[in-house]
Formats: C-alpha cells, sequence, structure tokens
C-alpha cells in the first residue's frame, strides 16, 4: 500500500510562483511513475505533468497549457516528487493532486494510469 501527501498549496498574485510537495510512504520500492493532476469544481480532472520513477532516464510529460513554466522533479532518496510552478495564472486556479502508478506512459497524461491518489492542496492565484 502507497500513501501520498500533497503540500504547498497557497494563495499567490498572477505572475507569483510555487512548489508542491508530494510525499509518498508505504511499499514506494513498486512506483514506476508519479503525476499532478489538477481539477476546478465541476470540471474533469487535468493532468498536468508527470515522470518515470527511474534515476536512470526520469522521462517526463507535460500538458500543453503548463510547458515551459511548471517543473516536476523527483527525488528518489526522499520519496518525494515536486511541482514547480511558475509565471502562474488565474486559470491555474485548481485543487492540484499528485498520483502514483505501477506503470510509466510517456505518451499521455490520463488519470486512469495511476493507482493511488493522496489528497489534493489548493492553488489559487488572483489577478
Amino acid at each position: 500500500q502507497v500513501e501520498l501527501r500533497a503540500s504547498g498549496g497557497e494563495s499567490v498574485q498572477q505572475g507569483g510562483t510555487l512548489r508542491l510537495s508530494c510525499a509518498a510512504s508505504g511499499v514506494t520500492e513498486i512506483l514506476k511513475s508519479m503525476a499532478w493532476f489538477r481539477q476546478v469544481p465541476g470540471q474533469e480532472r487535468e493532468g498536468v505533468a508527470s515522470i518515470e520513477v527511474d534515476t536512470r532516464r526520469g522521462r517526463t510529460v507535460y500538458a500543453d497549457s503548463v510547458k515551459g513554466r511548471f517543473t516536476i522533479s523527483l527525488d528518489n532518496t526522499k520519496n518525494t516528487v515536486y511541482l514547480q510552478l511558475n509565471s502562474l495564472q488565474p486559470a491555474d486556479t485548481a485543487i492540484y493532486y499528485c498520483g502514483a502508478g505501477l506503470f510509466y506512459r510517456d505518451w499521455r497524461l490520463w488519470g486512469g494510469d495511476f493507482d493511488c491518489w493522496g489528497p489534493g492542496t489548493q492553488v489559487t492565484v488572483s489577478s
């Protein structure tokens, strides 16, 4: 069993930055992927970025809407995935969730590929 705990969400001004963290605990050695998704109430959960849990490769996938602004990274020693959010816009306002999966797929960001989820952290960007 794997548990995920996300943190770092805050209210910021447009153009600001944030760093989200998601710590994994439990049987983490089985994980092959970690990711960030986000959801606005009343809308579908949207993939933001994913990263392969492999120190040799660490492939990443980003949603077009965040490319060049957000960066996903992984600290294997801490079993923690980070999401650096730069140049934040009001459209980035959402609850951000981290997920973890048993496989890595480098061609899509789809929630069904991830087997466990943590509670979300709220990011609010004001104009």
